[in-house]
């Protein structure tokens, strides 16, 4: 295989072969392709497109080029979900427990925040004495007796896409979707799970700006997830406004055990439900109206609640923290932002509030950066809520004063204030099955 060859192919818009692709994948993975050439293919791929055939090959090549996750002891109880990133979203807590209870194997790996995205694996961590890093044996058990298992991404799972998207990183060639698709989906297939949910986020806070941008990827992976055997569904979810009203690690937690109690009822509750319906069909068969049905009443009953209590219990972490928040990590300072104008609030800048949320030591901008589990912001009013001037708008969580300033200043940047409400926004946009 010449690389030359290859590029030039592209370049004039021709299909590359199942050979080539993989024979590519493989040399570039073993070090044998310098990067020059490797970004010159990304960028006709950028250009050119990729067919059907040729991203399939390409997720499946990518998929298989490190380590792979053997679920078929579950059969086709498997069942992962991936969101695409957003702030506020700490769905994977509610919804991988709520799984569980209904007969799902949710083995997931997560990743962790960057920028102005929350990670799970973040997120689990603060709680006192959480372990991501189980080996294969013992996460294949709990999953087993507990029904789920979280844990950080292996290092060696799908080396070929990390070396692919630092390259694309840099060279201009992330937004394309072919490549985002293969990105994505590689990992989803070396992780295992038989059945796949793909929860796309939609708005200011994540990748695809645009509903018409992110179905167009929705129903790529799933063409491409069903094309290498696997059970895949897509949710198109708003994430114009972070999702619930807490942004930030423990703060997080808290919520999404509020949740699971029963204490809360907005749009982190319904977009948890959903995600896992349509988790639940996939393994179970059932048609939307019924999965629906039997998520409320694992949700209702507190059978979720205590799947979480056992999950978070086999894992090392402080059982004590699903029934007492005060056991979380706690910031060592807060600080209220209120409203200067009566008024309702018509929008959210999301992206703005996760960077405010990283200001405060949350979040990370370089991947050794260190978080502060404690920190974050507490929304008591969102996007069509009304305020009164002097009333909190927001509550700001971090362990150095120093970082206020510049974070209250973010989180107002982020929000527009006006005398007259805004119209109703959707939180689901779309289901891709």
């Amino acid at each position: 295989m010449q690389m030359y060859d290859l590029i030039r192919k592209k370049r004039d818009g021709g299909e590359l072969t199942d050979q080539e692709i993989r024979g590519f994948i493989t040399a570039y993975t073993a070090g044998q392709v310098p990067d020059y050439q490797v970004a010159a293919l990304l960028m006709a791929i950028y250009f050119r497109g990729m067919t059907r055939a040729e991203t399939v090959t390409l997720t499946d090549a990518m998929a298989h080029s490190g380590d792979t996750l053997d679920l078929s002891a579950f059969g086709t109880f498997s069942v992962d979900k991936h969101s695409t990133g957003g702030v506020g979203d700490k769905t994977t807590l509610i919804v991988a427990p709520l799984v569980a209870s209904l007969g799902g194997k949710v083995a997931k790996m997560s990743g962790r925040g960057l920028g102005h995205t929350g990670g799970t694996v973040d997120k689990l961590e603060s709680i006192p004495g959480y372990r991501t890093d189980l080996s294969r044996e013992a996460f294949l058990h709990q999953v087993e007796e507990t029904g789920v298992a979280v844990i950080g991404q292996t290092g060696n799972l799908t080396p070929a896409d990390k070396l692919l998207y630092a390259l694309r990183d840099v060279t201009a060639t992330v937004d394309s979707i072919p490549l985002i698709t293969s990105s994505i989906m590689s990992k989803k297939l070396a992780a295992g799970s038989h059945n796949i949910v793909l929860d796309v986020k939609v708005g200011s806070g994540a990748f695809m700006k645009t509903p018409q941008q992110a179905e167009e990827l929705a129903r790529e992976m799933v063409r491409i997830g069903k094309d290498c055997g696997r059970r895949v569904a897509a949710l198109l979810t708003d994430m114009d406004v972070p999702l619930g009203r807490a942004v930030g690690n423990a703060l997080e937690v808290q919520e999404a055990v509020q949740v699971l109690r029963g204490d809360s009822h907005g749009d982190l509750r319904e977009v948890s439900l959903a995600l896992a319906a349509e988790m639940a069909a996939l393994v179970h068969g059932w048609d939307p109206r019924e999965a629906r049905s039997r998520a409320e009443q694992a949700l209702d009953s507190g059978a979720a609640l205590a799947c979480m209590r056992q999950w978070v219990a086999a894992q090392g972490g402080d059982p004590r923290c699903i029934d007492d928040p005060a056991q979380l990590p706690t910031a060592v300072y807060s600080r209220e932002v209120v409203a200067p104008t009566d008024g309702y609030i018509t929008a959210m800048d999301a992206e703005r509030i996760g960077h405010a949320a990283v200001l405060l030591g949350a979040g990370r901008m370089q991947k050794g950066d260190t978080i502060a589990p404690g920190a974050g912001l507490y929304l008591h009013r969102k996007t069509g809520e009304a305020v009164r001037a002097g009333e909190r708008l927001c509550t700001l969580y971090a362990d150095e004063q120093a970082r206020f300033s510049a974070a209250a200043e973010a989180y107002l940047d982020a929000i527009t204030l006006s005398s007259s409400a805004s119209g109703s926004r959707s939180l689901i946009y779309a289901t891709i099955r």
